[in-house]
Protein backbone atom coordinates (compact mmCIF):
# COMPACT_ATOMS: atom_id res chain seq x y z
CA UNK A 1 0.00 0.00 0.00
CA UNK A 2 2.75 2.30 1.00
CA UNK A 3 4.69 1.91 -2.15
CA UNK A 4 1.19 2.29 -4.11
CA UNK A 5 0.68 5.70 -2.73
CA UNK A 6 4.05 6.24 -3.28
CA UNK A 7 3.49 6.13 -7.16
CA UNK A 8 0.18 8.04 -6.94
CA UNK A 9 2.26 10.59 -5.41
CA UNK A 10 5.01 10.58 -7.82
CA UNK A 11 2.62 10.70 -10.49
CA UNK A 12 0.17 13.64 -9.27
CA UNK A 13 4.14 15.48 -9.08
CA UNK A 14 4.94 15.06 -12.51
CA UNK A 15 1.95 15.64 -13.81
CA UNK A 16 1.70 19.01 -11.40
CA UNK A 17 5.07 20.14 -12.84
CA UNK A 18 3.68 19.83 -16.42
CA UNK A 19 1.01 21.56 -15.73
CA UNK A 20 3.52 24.20 -14.73
CA UNK A 21 5.14 23.89 -17.65
CA UNK A 22 8.24 22.71 -16.77
CA UNK A 23 8.48 20.49 -19.94
CA UNK A 24 8.02 23.95 -22.29
CA UNK A 25 11.63 24.94 -22.39
CA UNK A 26 13.20 22.27 -23.59
CA UNK A 27 10.04 21.47 -25.71
CA UNK A 28 10.59 25.01 -27.60
CA UNK A 29 14.82 24.46 -27.72
CA UNK A 30 14.56 21.37 -29.67
CA UNK A 31 11.85 22.91 -31.74
CA UNK A 32 13.91 25.74 -32.81
CA UNK A 33 17.03 23.51 -33.26
CA UNK A 34 15.03 21.54 -35.47
CA UNK A 35 13.44 24.42 -37.72
CA UNK A 36 17.29 25.32 -38.13
CA UNK A 37 18.40 22.45 -39.39
CA UNK A 38 15.49 23.05 -41.77
CA UNK A 39 17.42 26.10 -42.74
CA UNK A 40 20.71 24.55 -42.97
CA UNK A 41 19.20 21.62 -45.50
CA UNK A 42 18.16 24.97 -47.82
CA UNK A 43 20.72 26.47 -47.84
CA UNK A 44 23.04 23.24 -48.58
CA UNK A 45 20.76 22.56 -51.57
CA UNK A 46 21.48 25.99 -52.68
CA UNK A 47 25.12 25.29 -52.50
CA UNK A 48 24.71 22.29 -54.08
CA UNK A 49 23.05 23.90 -57.24
CA UNK A 50 25.70 26.58 -57.70
CA UNK A 51 28.48 24.35 -59.42
CA UNK A 52 26.40 23.38 -62.22
CA UNK A 53 24.74 26.78 -62.46
CA UNK A 54 28.52 28.24 -62.57
CA UNK A 55 29.57 25.27 -65.03
CA UNK A 56 26.63 26.07 -67.55
CA UNK A 57 27.39 29.79 -67.56
CA UNK A 58 31.11 29.10 -67.78
CA UNK A 59 30.48 26.72 -71.43
CA UNK A 60 28.90 29.95 -72.85
CA UNK A 61 30.16 32.83 -71.37
CA UNK A 62 33.45 31.91 -70.31
CA UNK A 63 34.50 35.97 -70.57
CA UNK A 64 32.33 36.80 -67.20
CA UNK A 65 35.44 35.29 -65.36
CA UNK A 66 34.98 37.87 -62.37
CA UNK A 67 31.46 37.07 -61.96
CA UNK A 68 32.02 33.41 -61.99
CA UNK A 69 35.04 33.58 -59.80
CA UNK A 70 32.97 35.60 -57.00
CA UNK A 71 30.23 33.03 -57.34
CA UNK A 72 32.61 30.34 -56.88
CA UNK A 73 34.35 32.04 -53.63
CA UNK A 74 31.31 33.33 -52.17
CA UNK A 75 29.74 29.55 -52.20
CA UNK A 76 33.40 28.32 -50.59
CA UNK A 77 32.99 30.94 -47.60
CA UNK A 78 29.05 30.25 -47.25
CA UNK A 79 29.93 26.44 -47.02
CA UNK A 80 32.66 26.98 -44.65
CA UNK A 81 30.90 29.22 -41.91
CA UNK A 82 29.14 27.07 -40.16
CA UNK A 83 25.84 26.82 -37.59
CA UNK A 84 25.66 23.70 -35.03
CA UNK A 85 23.11 24.04 -31.83
CA UNK A 86 26.07 25.40 -29.45
CA UNK A 87 26.56 28.41 -31.40
CA UNK A 88 22.82 29.57 -32.19
CA UNK A 89 22.86 31.75 -28.79
CA UNK A 90 26.26 33.44 -30.37
CA UNK A 91 25.41 36.50 -32.59
CA UNK A 92 28.66 37.12 -33.62
CA UNK A 93 28.51 33.53 -34.99
CA UNK A 94 25.33 34.00 -36.63
CA UNK A 95 26.07 37.57 -37.68
CA UNK A 96 29.26 35.99 -39.86
CA UNK A 97 26.97 32.97 -40.61
CA UNK A 98 23.63 35.16 -42.33
CA UNK A 99 27.20 37.62 -44.10
CA UNK A 100 28.67 34.60 -46.04
CA UNK A 101 24.86 33.44 -47.08
CA UNK A 102 24.09 36.99 -47.85
CA UNK A 103 26.99 37.26 -50.34
CA UNK A 104 26.69 34.13 -52.03
CA UNK A 105 22.82 35.71 -52.21
CA UNK A 106 24.22 38.69 -53.87
CA UNK A 107 26.61 37.30 -56.21
CA UNK A 108 24.38 34.35 -57.83
CA UNK A 109 21.73 37.38 -58.34
CA UNK A 110 24.94 39.26 -60.14
CA UNK A 111 25.15 35.96 -62.01
CA UNK A 112 22.16 35.64 -63.14
CA UNK A 113 21.40 38.79 -64.26
CA UNK A 114 24.85 38.62 -66.36
CA UNK A 115 23.12 35.61 -67.97
CA UNK A 116 20.31 37.45 -69.58
CA UNK A 117 22.87 39.22 -72.34
CA UNK A 118 23.61 35.63 -73.62
CA UNK A 119 20.59 33.88 -75.80
CA UNK A 120 22.49 30.67 -75.54
CA UNK A 121 22.01 30.64 -71.93
CA UNK A 122 18.15 31.99 -71.87
CA UNK A 123 17.49 29.29 -74.50
CA UNK A 124 19.29 26.56 -72.57
CA UNK A 125 16.63 23.99 -71.35
CA UNK A 126 19.53 22.95 -68.51
CA UNK A 127 20.37 26.54 -67.51
CA UNK A 128 16.60 27.15 -67.34
CA UNK A 129 16.27 24.32 -65.14
CA UNK A 130 18.93 25.41 -62.97
CA UNK A 131 17.57 28.62 -62.59
CA UNK A 132 14.18 27.49 -61.52
CA UNK A 133 15.56 25.19 -59.20
CA UNK A 134 17.49 27.88 -57.36
CA UNK A 135 14.54 30.14 -57.36
CA UNK A 136 12.21 27.45 -55.80
CA UNK A 137 15.37 27.18 -53.13
CA UNK A 138 15.79 30.75 -52.75
CA UNK A 139 11.52 30.72 -51.72
CA UNK A 140 12.63 27.86 -49.29
CA UNK A 141 15.20 29.68 -47.29
CA UNK A 142 12.97 32.35 -46.89
CA UNK A 143 10.07 29.68 -45.17
CA UNK A 144 12.77 27.85 -43.34
CA UNK A 145 14.43 31.22 -41.76
CA UNK A 146 11.10 32.40 -41.21
CA UNK A 147 9.83 29.62 -39.09
CA UNK A 148 12.93 29.37 -37.70
CA UNK A 149 12.92 33.00 -36.61
CA UNK A 150 9.18 31.86 -35.00
CA UNK A 151 10.81 28.92 -33.08
CA UNK A 152 13.27 31.28 -31.09
CA UNK A 153 10.80 33.84 -30.54
CA UNK A 154 8.43 31.02 -28.70
CA UNK A 155 11.56 29.80 -27.12
CA UNK A 156 12.66 33.13 -26.51
CA UNK A 157 9.12 34.21 -25.02
CA UNK A 158 8.66 31.11 -22.72
CA UNK A 159 11.95 31.43 -21.20
CA UNK A 160 10.75 35.14 -19.92
CA UNK A 161 7.47 34.73 -18.93
CA UNK A 162 6.20 32.97 -15.61
CA UNK A 163 5.64 30.33 -14.64
CA UNK A 164 8.38 29.02 -16.83
CA UNK A 165 11.20 31.80 -16.21
CA UNK A 166 11.34 29.62 -13.01
CA UNK A 167 12.45 26.42 -14.17
CA UNK A 168 14.90 28.89 -16.93
CA UNK A 169 16.40 30.03 -13.82
CA UNK A 170 16.83 26.92 -12.35
CA UNK A 171 16.78 23.59 -14.30
CA UNK A 172 17.54 25.11 -17.22
CA UNK A 173 19.79 27.81 -16.46
CA UNK A 174 22.17 26.57 -19.19
CA UNK A 175 19.46 27.74 -22.12
CA UNK A 176 20.01 30.56 -23.15
CA UNK A 177 18.28 32.51 -25.59
CA UNK A 178 18.64 32.19 -29.15
CA UNK A 179 19.57 34.42 -32.05
CA UNK A 180 17.20 35.22 -34.91
CA UNK A 181 18.13 35.42 -38.75
CA UNK A 182 18.00 39.80 -38.78
CA UNK A 183 19.35 40.28 -42.59
CA UNK A 184 18.11 43.19 -44.42
CA UNK A 185 15.01 41.96 -46.76
CA UNK A 186 16.79 42.94 -50.01
CA UNK A 187 19.14 39.76 -48.36
CA UNK A 188 16.12 37.41 -48.24
CA UNK A 189 14.50 37.69 -51.65
CA UNK A 190 15.14 35.87 -54.43
CA UNK A 191 17.84 36.73 -56.90
CA UNK A 192 15.20 39.12 -59.59
CA UNK A 193 15.86 38.03 -63.09
CA UNK A 194 14.00 40.13 -65.96
CA UNK A 195 14.99 38.36 -69.44
CA UNK A 196 15.57 41.65 -71.14
CA UNK A 197 16.18 41.56 -74.66
CA UNK A 198 20.18 41.00 -74.94
CA UNK A 199 21.49 44.49 -76.99
CA UNK A 200 20.90 44.03 -80.76
CA UNK A 201 24.21 43.09 -82.76
CA UNK A 202 25.12 46.40 -85.03
CA UNK A 203 23.77 46.28 -88.31
CA UNK A 204 26.25 45.56 -91.23
CA UNK A 205 27.89 48.05 -93.86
Amino acid sequence: MKRLMKMIAVAALAVSLAGCGINAIPTAEEAAKAKFADVQAQYQRRADLVPNLVATVQGVAAQERTVLVEVTEARAKATSVTLDASTLTDPAKMAEFEAAQSRLSGALGRLLVVSEQYPQLKSSESFLALQSQLEGTENRIAVARRDYNESVRAFNTVRRTFPTSIWASTLYSSSKAMEPFAASEAAQQAPSVSFAPAPAAPAKP
